[in-house]
This record gives structure tokens, C-alpha cells and sequence, in this order.
């Protein structure tokens, strides 16, 4: 009954699709370059509920970003070159291929395991030209594309031998940024800090931090308390600029306890 529903759903779906494609202005004018930043968009709302736990969040941008597939999918038939269908059982096929595990004769017994057949066969069935590292979208934010180079080179076998080796390469691109500031040159200080952060991206893989969703708790966290010391100074009548930095450093650890 469950899976006639959901089946149910998605004809209904895709049927809307095609009523809006052709009776909809907006929707007959779109293409795929005009729909891209869209998705983009619509993907970052859906990280954010995911950020949020917020389930009806998830679920309302979830159904959003599922438009786009469907639209995509739409304008690829209308192009004659592959329509939902097709990409469905694309994916389909590319699960099973990548969990032999699951439909086929290899073992794996760990995530850890798991992740790095996922890499192989990736590799092996295609970008061969563009080599480890070619599938790694140009597009992605910088933050996230380290994180998932440091995975693919580690699936290639390219890390660290124990994880904590990576706190050496972490202290060893501090030095360097030291010493660029030291020296007075602003030439390569941009490409020291790169490195920095590149190793502790690195650091959080090794791990299993996801950096991006460190740094936003850190972000919110900020956030959180400097409204407070703002509240607490507009309180007492003063703006943060009015204040010295001893006043507002009191304020803050306030906030931390808070």
C-alpha cells in the first residue's frame, strides 16, 4: 500500500511537471543554464533545515530540490536525450554497481571499507583521464572540495599512516605562516594560510569531523553571544564602539556562561 503511494506521488509529480512546462510562462521559459543557481540555492536551504533539525524544513526542501530533478529531467526529454525514467535507472545501476557488497561477492565489513571500494570503482568505471581527483566538482565551496580531495586521495591510499601524523603537518604549516608574517612579505601569505587550513581540513577527515558542519556550530555560537554582549550593552545605554575592550571582554565571558 506504502509503495502505491509513493508510486502514486511521483506520477503525480511528474505529470505536474508537464502541465507547468507547458501551460506556465515561467516554466516554458526556463533551461538548464537559467535553472542552475536556483539549485544551488535550493540545495544551501536544504543544508540549513538539515542544520536546524528541522524535519518539516527537510521535508518542504527536500520536495523543492526533487523540482529541479524533475525539471531537469523534463527539459532532457524535450531534448531528446534522456527523460526521469532514465535517470532513475542510471542511478539504480550505479548503486548496485557500487555496493558489491551488498549485490555481489565483496566484503565489507566498515564504513571505512565501504568508502574506500565506493572510491575504487568510481575511479575504475570513469574519469580515468582526469585521474583521482578529476570528480571532484570545480564548483564545490573551497572548504568542501578540500574535504572530499583529502577523501579521494585517501581512498587512493595517498595519507597518513596513523591519524595523529597529521598533527606534524599542522604545526608545520603553522611555522610556515609565522614565518611569512615575520619576514614582512604579503607575496605567498595567502598560499601559507591555504596550507594551514588545508591540514586541518585534512585533520577533521581524519577525525570524522565534518569541517563545514564545525565551523557553522562555531559560527552560531559566535553569533548567539555577541548578540548578547550587544544586548546586555544597549542595556546599560551603550553601543559595542563605546565601549572599551576590558568592558567588552566581560561582557563576553558573561555570554560564554550564558
Amino acid at each position: 500500500m506504502e509503495k502505491d503511494k509513493r508510486l502514486a506521488a511521483t506520477a503525480r509529480l511528474l505529470e505536474v511537471m508537464n502541465t507547468l512546462r507547458r501551460e506556465c510562462p515561467w516554466d516554458r521559459e526556463q533551461t538548464f543554464d537559467s535553472l542552475r543557481s536556483n539549485t544551488i540555492e535550493e540545495t544551501y536551504e536544504l543544508a540549513d533545515a538539515i542544520t536546524d533539525h528541522n524535519m518539516e524544513g527537510i521535508k518542504e526542501e527536500l520536495g523543492d530540490l526533487l523540482l529541479h530533478v524533475v525539471f531537469y529531467s523534463k527539459l532532457g526529454e524535450e531534448e531528446g536525450a534522456f527523460d526521469f525514467g532514465d535517470v532513475a535507472n542510471a542511478l539504480c545501476d550505479k548503486l548496485v554497481y557500487r555496493h558489491p557488497h551488498v549485490y555481489g561477492d565483496i566484503h565489507a565489513n566498515t564504513p571505512d571499507e565501504v568508502l574506500e571500494n565506493w572510491e575504487a570503482l568510481k575511479l575504475r568505471k570513469k574519469n580515468r583521464k582526469s585521474g583521482t581527483l578529476g570528480g571532484v566538482p570545480r564548483s564545490l565551496p573551497a572548504m568542501v572540495k578540500a574535504y572530499r580531495m583529502g577523501e579521494k586521495a585517501a581512498g587512493a591510499g595517498f595519507d597518513w599512516e596513523k591519524k595523529e601524523d597529521v598533527w606534524d603537518k599542522v604545526r608545520e604549516e603553522l611555522g610556515e605562516v609565522e614565518a611569512e608574517m615575520k619576514s614582512g612579505s604579503k607575496t605567498d601569505l595567502e598560499g601559507e594560510f591555504g596550507d594551514l587550513l588545508f591540514a586541518l581540513i585534512n585533520a577533521c577527515r581524519l577525525y570524522g569531523v565534518d569541517p563545514e558542519s564545525a565551523l557553522e556550530r562555531t559560527n552560531k555560537k559566535f553569533m548567539h553571544r555577541f548578540n548578547y554582549m550587544e544586548e546586555q550593552a544597549a542595556a546599560k545605554g551603550y553601543t559595542l564602539h563605546e565601549m572599551s575592550l576590558d568592558a567588552m571582554e566581560e561582557l563576553w565571558q558573561k555570554a560564554k556562561s550564558n
